[in-house]
């Protein structure tokens, strides 16, 4: 859970805020994908779409922290909700 504090505050600080909740979670889709692959070390675990112009994703680590993100039709990414101890209940093939 530090990391994932440590990792919002990262992207907070170049942010000049006028609504601190987009300019600290939203980005466009390439930097946010980086941030969360190269800064988190997650990796898309599944995604969905939520209508049209909607794509949600979650994002998992190795240690069970996870972070869902919404990418609109526009190219922005947004984190939407992080979390910990995400466990995967995906029926897996026996063979």
């Amino acid at each position: 859970m530090i990391r994932l504090t440590l990792f919002l505050i990262a992207l907070a600080l170049p942010a000049a805020a006028t609504n601190p909740i987009a300019d600290v979670i939203c980005e466009p889709k390439a930097r946010m994908t980086e941030k969360l692959t190269r800064n988190l070390r997650s990796e898309r675990k599944s995604m969905g779409l939520r209508g049209p112009e909607q794509v949600v994703e979650v994002w998992t680590d190795s240690q069970g922290d996870w972070t869902m993100v919404i990418t609109y039709a526009s190219g922005q990414s947004c984190i939407v909700a992080m979390g910990e101890a995400w466990t995967d209940t995906a029926k897996k093939d026996p063979a």
